[in-house]
C-alpha cells in the first residue's frame, strides 16, 4: 500500500471510529465480501458496544485487514463512507437513519473541536431552582445506564452562552429536553438537537407544554415531587439503556 493510500485509509478509519455503529460495520463487510473479518474479529463489535478504549485500535486493524486482503477494498470503503457521511463532512448525528445526508457550515455557531462523546447526555431545562431536583433524577438515570450528564450552566468555555449550548449538543449522544413551562430556550435547543440528528428525549410536567410540531413524538411526563421524580428516573434509565445499545 502506498503512503498516499495509507494516509487515505487512516482518514477513513477516523471517520468510521467517530460515526460507525454495528450495522455500518456489517454493511461494510457485505460490500467487501469479507463479513467473516467483521463478525470474526474478537473485539471489534464488542468494544464498540461497550465504548471500550481499545475500539479505535480494533477498527483500524479491521480496516487495514480488509485492504490487505484486496486493495480494491480501499475504494469500496471510501465509496461506502462517502455515501453515508459525505465526501468532506463529518457526521455527528447519533439517531438512527439512513436518509439523505447533508453538509452545512453553521453561520452563528462554531463547530467545536472533537466529535461525539458516546457517554455524554446533554440536559436542557429552564434555569430555575425547581428544576435542580429534576436534573438530579436525570443524572441518576444516566449514571445507572453508563452515561454522564452536563448542562450548559455547568461549563464556561465561551463568552456567549449559546456557543456553549451548541458545543454541548454537538458532542452529546443524547439530548434531554424538558419542555415544562414552554421555555423558549429549550425549544430552540431542541431544534438544534433535531437538526444535528441527535437522540432527543422530551420530558414535561404537562402535555400542554409540548409544542404542536412535536406532539407526534413520544415524551415522558412526570410530576415534580419525590415519587414523580423517582418514576422519571426509572423510565429514563430504561430509555438511556436502549439508546446505549444503539450506539
Amino acid at each position: 500500500m502506498s503512503i498516499v493510500d495509507r494516509k487515505r485509509l487512516i482518514a477513513l478509519c477516523r471517520t468510521a471510529v467517530a460515526n460507525f455503529n454495528a450495522g455500518d460495520w456489517q454493511t461494510l463487510g457485505a460490500h467487501t465480501g469479507q463479513m467473516n473479518i467483521i463478525t470474526g474479529h474478537e473485539r471489534l463489535l464488542r468494544s464498540l458496544s461497550f465504548n471500550d478504549p481499545d475500539y479505535p485500535g480494533n477498527a483500524h486493524a479491521v480496516m487495514f485487514k480488509l485492504v490487505e486482503i484486496d486493495t480494491a477494498n480501499l475504494s469500496v470503503i471510501a465509496d461506502y463512507i462517502a455515501s453515508i457521511y459525505g465526501e468532506d463532512g463529518e457526521s455527528i448525528s447519533t439517531a438512527a437513519g439512513r436518509s439523505r445526508s447533508i453538509i452545512f457550515t453553521p453561520s452563528v455557531f462554531e463547530a467545536p473541536e472533537g466529535g461525539v462523546e458516546a457517554d455524554l447526555i446533554a440536559v436542557m431545562t429552564p434555569f430555575a431552582p425547581q428544576f435542580e431536583a429534576v436534573f438530579d433524577a436525570i443524572r441518576n438515570a444516566a449514571l445507572a445506564a453508563g452515561f454522564r450528564t452536563l448542562r450548559a450552566k455547568d461549563i464556561w468555555q465561551h463568552s456567549a452562552v449559546i456557543q456553549d449550548v451548541f458545543s454541548l449538543i454537538f458532542k452529546a449522544h443524547i439530548v434531554v429536553c424538558d419542555f415544562t413551562g414552554k421555555n423558549p430556550n429549550v425549544f430552540y435547543e431542541a431544534g438544534i438537537a433535531h437538526t444535528l440528528g441527535k437522540h432527543v428525549v422530551p420530558i414535561t410536567q404537562s402535555a400542554a407544554d409540548i409544542p404542536f410540531d412535536l406532539q407526534h413524538h413520544r415524551y415522558q411526563s412526570y410530576l415534580n415531587n419525590a415519587e414523580g421524580r423517582s418514576d422519571l428516573q426509572s423510565a429514563l434509565s430504561v430509555r438511556f439503556r436502549s439508546l446505549r445499545l444503539s450506539r
